[in-house]
């Protein structure tokens, strides 16, 4: 029956209820009988317990004797001999449906071997699906029948070795057929249009073994994008653009000086987090320098972005390639941190989630419309069972395959706490020491306040970092009033904040408790890839100041992000002022725009030293990285200073220090302060960053520099 010859509608919206919608223009919209049969010619009565009329229709709920058996067509029929097809309405979105059809196998998708090769796809409400071949040396495709088994899950086993076929599933839902990509495909064609069949045992290589890591707040986090990376002219990377670039080591820009891989590593950083790497949508593989894009538009989530591979209709190439990249990195012992998009997709309606269980994948309102909390037309719903699995198989995929060693989770508020738990501890099954970070921010999404995976219910994910907002605004001034000035610009405003945020965003000086629980939850940062640079944040903030004035004010806040307690997080490039031209959203910009500008690294060489010194004093001082709220607690003293400037003393248990002072003046003037008695250890202050300083100071009093920090240390 084509769907445009219903003369009225009628959906299956709990296992026991159907909802029938009868118009007006049809027996003015009355039947006093309903009833239900399918291919067997059985027919049932439907018992009618409401009838309303909205609209042009008369709408009808009926409920069934007993529930029906998915996996084939019903028919219902009203008193006038009018019959319509059974569509599968809201009942996708009950736990009973939940209930019946979750399936724990960990064998969806494609298993191919030397004589055989399987295909699984979950498709519960689906009355058919076929499987669609391709042979990639002609135009020739074979369609097969598949087979329903248990949980909604259809199969085949094909008695060859398919290894390059192409594939796709045709599914039969709601008398439609659609034809999709495998949700579970772990490679395609060039821009993602077909599945293809591999061997992923071929690519294997042994994880690279890593120094330890013992607590997230050891890590110092710096965000790139694959491409930004390496793309610009005088990078000194063969491979511009691409994964194999990201990985090549001894790479020098203007001078001679060291780029890339080999210049992060050298700046002393433990963690990489790259922008999506997964296939996303926006640019064409086939000719990617035409377009950019930041990669926060998913389509197959378990396959590697094309546009970075040196042959994207290579299926193999992109695998390979992505695995040398995160081989190189961690050969430098530098983990991986994975920028993951599991909040929604690209678009819905062509999305395969959709395509194989239309309505499941994702939430609804009130209205039955879909819910837009992302603000890219989709939320993706985590809650729901055979989504949650996805969301673990496909964390578990990349951690087993691809050996990521944290990821960052986009939107994280959109997904629920249940599911973040659970990729915690998959993660810890896998691997020790596994970052989890998202952003938890609050959004307008149909799931309970108490359900959601954001900052307030941190209590509940106690051991996911939570990107803290309070951090950057408190630092620099609002993302979103580009003239906000922060602490940093001598803002009393934010004074006490300031001191809230630098001792871990715990409550340190509050009696009902702060932000977070432990330092180890909060994720501190000035910039990331969204928003305005801090450069480019200042040079409108103070348009008649000087560059020497800003390159101050830029320094402070990249020092209070790697000294408070926490995790640091660094944008790619702040250490060098990093600019995007006044471009505060530039996830489609081109290059010029986008690119790692390694000329301002040569030309801002300094202040490269200067941050990479400070990584050094973090590193060496655990003072800056405490690792609880009462470790932090029991060592910690505010100085009695006048706001806005800050002083605060750090008991610290080592061998060659035993106390470490951080002073801050974010004022314009020199400022004369007390301090404790003794003999000082100038570690940092407006010109160096050395933990191995020998410039002293002595006695109770000494000057601070404008706008700088400065950190005494006393044996």
């Amino acid at each position: 029956m084509n769907s445009n010859e219903r003369i009225f509608l009628a959906y299956l919206d709990e296992m026991d209820i159907i909802t029938i919608l009868l118009p007006l223009s049809y027996h003015q919209g009355l039947s006093s009988t309903f009833s239900i049969t399918d291919e067997s010619q059985r027919v049932r009565p439907l018992q009618i317990i409401k009838k309303q009329q909205i609209e042009n229709h008369n709408k009808y709920i009926c409920r069934l004797a007993q529930e029906i058996s998915f996996g084939h067509p019903h028919w219902v029929i009203d008193e006038h001999g009018g019959r319509t097809d059974l569509q599968i309405g809201a009942v996708i979105r009950t736990p009973a449906f939940d209930n019946r059809f979750f399936y724990d196998g960990n064998d969806l998708g494609v298993k191919c071997s030397a004589n055989q090769t399987q295909f699984k796809l979950w498709a519960p409400t689906a009355t058919q699906v076929k499987l669609k071949l391709r042979n990639p040396n002609s135009s020739f495709s074979e369609i097969l029948k598949m087979k329903r088994e248990a949980k909604g899950v259809w199969s085949i086993t094909v008695n060859a070795d398919l290894e390059l076929y192409q594939y796709t599933f045709l599914i039969l839902v709601n008398q439609e057929w659609r034809e999709s990509v495998d949700p579970y495909a772990v490679a395609v064609t060039a821009n993602g249009e077909l599945g293809v069949i591999v061997k992923l045992e071929k690519t294997r290589v042994e994880k690279v073994m890593l120094p330890p890591f013992e607590n997230p707040v050891d890590a110092i986090i710096y965000e790139t994008h694959i491409r930004d990376f390496t793309i610009h002219p005088n990078s000194g990377v063969k491979h511009k653009g691409l994964y194999l670039g990201a990985s090549e080591l001894n790479t020098k820009g203007k001078e001679s000086e060291p780029t890339g891989l080999s210049y992060v590593k050298d700046l002393g950083i433990t963690h990489i987090e790259f922008l999506p790497f997964n296939d996303f949508a926006g640019v064409d593989e086939l000719e990617p320098h035409k377009d950019y894009n930041w990669g926060y538009n998913p389509i197959h989530f378990n396959v590697p972005e094309g546009s970075y591979s040196t042959n994207p209709s290579n299926p193999y190439a992109r695998i390979i390639e992505l695995k040398q990249l995160i081989d190189a990195i961690q050969e430098e012992g530098i983990r991986v941190i994975m920028d993951v998009v599991y909040n929604h997709v690209y678009i819905r309606e062509t999305s395969s989630f959709e395509k194989v269980v239309p309505g499941y994948y994702f939430r609804h309102n009130e209205l039955g419309f879909p819910s837009n909390g992302t603000g890219v037309g989709n939320d993706i719903a985590s809650e729901r069972k055979m989504v949650r699995k996805f969301i673990v198989d496909s964390i578990r995929f990349w951690m087993e395959e691809y050996h990521i060693d944290g990821f960052r989770f986009d939107l994280m508020g959109i997904l629920d706490v249940e599911t973040m738990k659970e990729v915690r501890n998959t993660c810890d099954s896998i691997q020790e020491g596994t970052l989890i970070i998202g952003e938890g921010w609050n959004l307008n999404t149909p799931l309970p306040i108490d359900k959601k995976a954001i900052i307030r219910n941190q209590s509940k994910l106690p051991d996911i970092g939570q990107f803290n907002d309070k951090f950057r605004d408190t630092v620099k001034g609002s993302t979103f009033n580009l003239y906000d000035k922060g602490y940093v610009l001598g803002n009393e405003h934010y004074y006490e904040g300031a001191i809230d945020v630098i001792t871990g965003s715990i409550g340190f000086n509050q009696e009902d408790g702060g932000l977070l629980i432990e330092p180890y939850q909060s994720v501190n940062y000035a910039e990331c890839h969204d928003n305005h640079t801090i450069w480019d944040k200042l040079t409108s903030c103070l348009p008649d100041s000087d560059h020497a004035l800003h390159m101050k004010y830029h320094r402070l806040a990249t020092g209070l992000v790697l000294l408070s307690q926490g995790i640091p997080f660094l944008h790619s490039g702040q250490e060098f002022f990093r600019t995007k031209r006044g471009d505060g959203n530039s996830y489609k910009s081109p290059d010029h725009i986008n690119q790692l500008d390694w000329d301002r690294k040569h030309l801002y060489k300094d202040n490269v030293d200067y941050i990479k010194g400070l990584i050094k004093i973090r590193k060496e001082l655990p003072c800056f990285r405490m690792k609880s709220a009462d470790e932090i607690r029991a060592n910690t003293l505010i100085l009695p200073m006048p706001a806005p400037l800050i002083g605060i003393s750090f008991q610290i248990q080592s061998n060659e220090i035993n106390q470490v002072l951080l002073l801050i003046n974010p004022l314009r003037k020199k400022q004369s302060i007390e301090i404790p008695d003794g003999t000082w250890t100038v570690i940092a202050n407006d010109k160096i960053a050395e933990i191995y300083s020998k410039q002293m100071v002595q006695g109770t009093e000494m000057v601070l520099e404008p706008v700088c920090l400065t950190i005494l240390a006393k044996k």
